[in-house]
């Protein structure tokens, strides 16, 4: 049985683990024997024959409840047992570890069985070699084994997970946690980790963030594939700061009782679904060696436990009300829900049901609503499987009363005792909350109660109404009566109206003064009263508020001066849009007459802005020059308003002088820019100046960061080709770029604003495009054609506009 359970180490050991005696020689160094290392020789040695003694008797107890199970299937005795497990082992070819672990799997129909009939159903893939499902069941059953044999030593327990059931994974080493209810990590059990180590690690504070406590906190199974990377520190840190670590959670009947942690000594690859089974199947062995309570079969006696009656006595002694919950498993022992054990005599139901109504039923059937996401029943749960106690201010509570959802406010308490959940809610007090809220209303309103009585002269404030006049809680309160004396003078008139409506002629009122209190303060406060009466119709008492409106005061001061800057500076706007346009319109006329000039026809639209806030810079000119020359120009200067009309006039009239000088387009924008840039405020403008010689329709033109014009020549239209040209006024110096056309007979040139093509939801060259689609399409006279033009535009800037149409004579 032995060299079986060696042979089968062998095997499932990964490729490049020393191990046997091997491991140990080449753990020695080549020396001289000397006293000391023939001890540790000896100690190595020995250690390993306790090991392999283990894992023996480990082996020896799986088979012989192989045999134990044959006996009863069989009815025979122990020797013919032996004998046939031996003749099915021949038959099978099988190993005696191995058959165990079938029989075993067979008989018994639990969670290490199904594991091992996944690996059956997987043999033959990629994750899961043909027969490793024996191996499995071999290491979980051997495992299983060594547990129970050790399930009063946590210590041997963890030392069996390691040798038997890890080391064949590429484990290192395993730590056994406990949960202690006050939250922290108690180390119950270690294997392969230094004993300093171990040492170290044997209680771990709440509150403090390892490998364990993410496990425990998320109740699952959680993979680490870098320790180090991930900066959860946990036991073995030190030793493999590069490993991977695997923890999940181990517990019986709902409750969590610690956590099982495997150590790996280099980074962990993902591990497929089958691994991870394993693990979660044996944290469930190791928490069967660690519930040490009596077996309870929740689902079927109904006795009240021990630890119960005490804490039903603890809860009757509480001043707060509270239930005492047991946890009710279904028939594969997992949590279903919660048996209402006992309602103590205080218990408050949150929808006013007494407390026989919910004794003894289960906690979902008397609050379904509790099962929601993040509701009272995760809660519950939670705590009973950890242990951590849970609490709450003004959380909501919903039960249904005749399918009719009623919703509560309380504060709540849960803790575990024993097998037991002790829950204590404190419903809030609707009077109570009111007031509060009340309390909390006038606060923030800076609003102060009283009522004073008339009969007995005795005046009531609340703490507000003090902090309001500004003075101590222990000063005597102002009495109606007296409210002149500490008021402005120029309010007495309007407090004596106010006092004679309320007690002499008992009717509610109202009054706004001017307190001036005796820290030297002067606040705004707006008083309210109603007069109260006896049974017999006379004045008994006067109720009301104080209210500080200082704030609002100086508010509506403030907005009023706003409104009178706001409304003279919409005069001076409006006498700037004015101003411009009319400058506007003096230079350009919305509807300008036709231009006559040798051998050329020239036709203008201008579309002014659609509000006169957006009064542009747009300009045309046409103009012939001394030396018979005409100089047609278009431009626009940014901005709006009156900077941007003067900056318009400004720039026409120096284009036109300049031109005077004969000098070439490219010449004129240089100079153009130059006095751009040295206009006040900064203007940039963008143009396009052309020269058109009558006697040979040459025309020469330059452009200034201006869209090219658009000729129209035999019902097809195209731009000219875009050429260099920095907008004006962006640098001093700037060198233009000057082109050539000839144009012939009965051509059409257009030069225009961007106000006629741009869109804010298009590119330039789209909507240029579709305005030489348009003037394509065009026909017949030169007005009709700008007309057309103006009514195609898709601009949507509200933008000045501003086409000039040029007709070849």
């Amino acid at each position: 049985m032995t060299g079986d359970t060696r042979r089968h180490d062998d095997a499932t050991r990964p490729q490049g683990t020393p191990g046997g005696d091997q491991a140990a020689a080449s753990a020695i160094p080549h020396q001289a024997p000397t006293p000391l290392g023939r001890l540790v020789a000896t100690v190595e040695r020995l250690r390993r024959e306790v090991l392999e003694a283990q894992a023996a008797a480990d082996g020896r107890a799986l088979v012989e409840l192989a045999k134990g199970i044959l006996i009863g299937q069989l009815s025979c005795t122990p020797a013919a047992a032996a004998q046939q497990l031996d003749l099915l082992c021949r038959e099978s070819g099988m190993s005696p570890l191995e058959l165990a672990a079938d029989i075993v799997n067979q008989a018994s129909r639990d969670h290490v069985s199904e594991i091992a009939a996944e690996f059956v159903e997987r043999a033959g893939t990629d994750h899961d070699p043909a027969g490793q499902h024996s191996t499995v069941s071999v290491r979980l059953r051997t495992a299983e084994s060594g547990m129970l044999a050790a399930a009063a030593d946590t210590q041997a327990v963890a030392e069996s997970l390691l040798t038997n059931a890890l080391s064949p994974l590429g484990a290192v080493a395993v730590a056994v946690w406990t949960a202690v209810p006050d939250g922290s990590l108690a180390l119950a059990g270690h294997a392969g980790f230094p004993s300093r180590e171990a040492v170290r690690w044997r209680h771990v504070p709440p509150g403090v963030s390892t490998v364990a406590r993410l496990a425990l906190r998320e109740r699952r199974l959680v993979t680490l594939a870098h320790l180090k990377r991930e900066g959860l520190p946990s036991i073995g840190h030190l030793q493999w700061p590069d490993g991977g670590r695997m923890a999940v959670p181990t517990g019986t009947g709902g409750r969590i009782h610690g956590v099982l942690e495997i150590c790996w000594p280099q980074p962990l690859a993902p591990q497929p679904p089958q691994i991870e089974r394993q693990v979660e199947a044996l944290a469930e062995l190791c928490a069967r060696t660690m519930d040490v309570s009596p077996p309870r079969d929740f689902t079927v006696t109904e006795a009240v436990l021990p630890d119960v009656e005490e804490l039903i006595d603890l809860a009757e002694g509480l001043q707060d009300p509270a239930v005492v919950l047991t946890p009710v498993l279904d028939a594969g022992g997992r949590l279903s829900d919660f048996r209402i054990r006992h309602a103590g005599s205080r218990f408050v139901d949150p929808v006013g049901r007494p407390r026989g109504d919910v004794n003894g039923a289960l906690l979902l059937e008397a609050y379904p609503m509790a099962a929601g996401e993040s509701g009272l029943f995760d809660i519950i749960e939670r705590v009973h499987a950890t242990g951590e106690p849970f609490r709450a201010e003004r959380m909501s509570l919903t039960a249904f009363v005749d399918q009719i959802p009623l919703t509560s406010v309380a504060d709540i308490s849960v803790s575990r005792h024993g097998a037991a959940v002790l829950l204590i809610w404190r419903i809030e007090d609707e009077t109570a909350r009111l007031a509060n809220l009340l309390q909390h209303a006038q606060r923030l309103g800076r609003i102060g109660g009283f009522e004073e009585n008339l009969a007995t002269g005795e005046t009531t404030w609340n703490a507000q109404l003090y902090a309001l006049h500004g003075l101590p809680a222990t000063a005597p309160p102002v009495r109606l009566r007296e409210l002149p004396g500490y008021a402005h003078p120029d309010d007495s008139a309007a407090l004596g109206r106010f006092l004679r409506a309320v007690l002499r002629h008992r009717r509610p009122a109202s009054v706004h003064f001017r307190l001036q209190r005796l820290d030297g303060i002067t606040r705004h406060i707006r008083v309210v009263a109603e007069p109260v009466l006896d049974a017999d119709k006379r004045l008994h008492s006067v109720r009301g508020a104080y209210q500080d409106i200082s704030a609002q005061h100086w508010t509506e001061v403030a907005l009023a001066a706003t409104r009178d800057q706001l409304a003279h500076t919409e005069a001076e706007s409006a006498e700037r849009n004015r101003l411009a346009l009319q400058l506007q319109h003096a230079i350009m006329p919305p509807t300008p007459p036709a231009i006559e000039a040798p051998g050329l026809r020239v036709a203008v639209r201008y579309r002014p802005a659609e509000t006169e806030s957006l009064v542009g810079g747009d300009w045309y000119d046409t103009v012939v020059l001394p030396s018979g020359l005409i100089m047609l120009s278009v431009g626009d200067v940014a901005g709006h308003g009156i900077e941007a009309a003067t900056g318009m006039v400004v720039l026409r009239n120096a284009l036109r002088g300049l031109a005077v000088t004969g000098a070439g387009p490219a010449q004129l924008l240089s100079w153009l820019n130059t006095v751009t840039h040295h206009l006040a405020k900064h203007v940039t403008a963008t143009a396009v100046c052309g020269l058109f010689d009558p006697s040979t329709r040459v025309m020469r033109w330059a452009r200034a960061g201006h869209l090219p014009p658009v000729l129209v020549r035999g019902g097809e239209a195209d731009a000219f080709p875009l050429i260099e040209g920095l907008l004006l006024g962006a640098l001093p110096d700037v060198t233009y770029v000057e082109r050539e056309v000839q144009l012939e007979p009965d051509d059409t040139l257009l030069m225009f604003t961007d106000g006629l093509v741009e869109r804010r939801d298009s590119s330039v060259q789209d909507s240029l495009g579709h305005l030489v689609n348009a003037a394509a399409a065009g026909a017949g006279d030169l007005d009709g054609q700008l007309d057309r033009l103006l009514t195609a535009s898709r601009s949507d800037t509200d933008d000045d506009t501003c086409v000039i149409g040029i007709q070849v004579g």
